[in-house]
């Protein structure tokens, strides 16, 4: 086993006012064999950052949103995958955030993150949970309808997948 980035990171489930959901296509710049998924927004939290701050800067950084008002952590999930060639071993807190849907265009990616992004996309919700494009994280369409009719967890539910 080589070297693991562990990390903490923080995701986000981001309405706009008509209730879509942003979420990123993506696929491993080191492996294009693998298919592509559709992620939540976020990220690692830096250094002396809370999640809520990490999950502001990463709707910047990702999707050029600068507006998000950030509600409760309503997931947690443990996430051990490959992305760039890399190993991660990741605790994840997932937020729950609404925005007005705008984005001032400008994103601010990492060389990895430029060349694994596809796109973004508003999903309306009964679309996206139509689909079976892989999800990161991989039961989001298993928990994702309750947020969306307002049935927050509290405290958080672990959405980590059954090994």
């Amino acid at each position: 086993m080589g070297f693991v980035i562990r990390r903490v990171a923080a995701r986000v489930v981001c309405f706009d006012p008509q209730g879509r959901i942003l979420l990123i296509r993506s696929s491993d710049p080191a492996d294009r064999s693998k298919p592509h998924w559709w992620e939540l927004p976020g990220g690692g939290i830096d250094a002396g950052e809370s999640p809520e701050h990490a999950i502001q800067r990463e709707l910047s950084e990702e999707a050029g949103i600068t507006d998000a008002v950030i509600g409760a952590c309503i997931w947690t999930q443990h996430a051990q995958f490959t992305f760039a060639g890399w190993d991660f071993d990741q605790h994840e807190r997932i937020y729950v955030a609404t925005c007005d849907g705008t984005t001032d265009g400008v994103l601010h990616l990492e060389a990895f993150e430029a060349l694994a992004f596809e796109e973004s996309k508003w999903w309306d919700p009964a679309e996206f949970l139509a689909g079976d494009d892989n999800t990161v994280p991989p039961r989001l369409r298993e928990f994702l309808p309750a947020i969306i009719a307002g049935d927050l967890p509290d405290p958080p539910l672990d959405i980590t997948p059954s090994s």
